[in-house]
């Protein structure tokens, strides 16, 4: 099974504090799913490290949130984490790559 773990191959250090930018982690996301649509394969899975809270630990996402924001709500004692508006972005993206394979596939069977 091919799977994808964005979270920690893109952690960096600002402003002392342990992060991950939100635009790098969509990026792998999206090569991802694109190399495997290149090469006929299926995506298995992705690991992410999120949590429902309001935190401040993951630069970018809706709120842009920059360097400068992440002594606000950081609580993690580990690895940054994506915040619940984060998670969701991500989520409908998931949904969005699915969905796009899915229907090429209808699309093939039914040609």
């Amino acid at each position: 099974m091919w799977s994808c773990d964005p979270m920690h191959g893109n952690t960096i250090t600002l402003n002392s504090y342990k992060t991950r930018p939100f635009e790098r982690i969509l990026s792998e996301v999206e090569s991802f799913f694109q190399i495997h649509r290149s090469e006929g394969s299926y995506p298995g899975g992705i690991h992410i490290e999120m949590t429902g809270n309001n935190v401040t630990e993951c630069t970018g996402g809706a709120w842009a949130l920059t360097g400068d924001d992440l002594h606000d709500r950081y609580h993690t004692h580990c690895d940054p984490r994506l915040n619940a508006d984060q998670a969701l972005e991500l989520a409908f993206l998931l949904a969005e790559r699915m969905k796009t394979a899915y229907d090429e596939k209808k699309l093939a069977i039914n040609a």
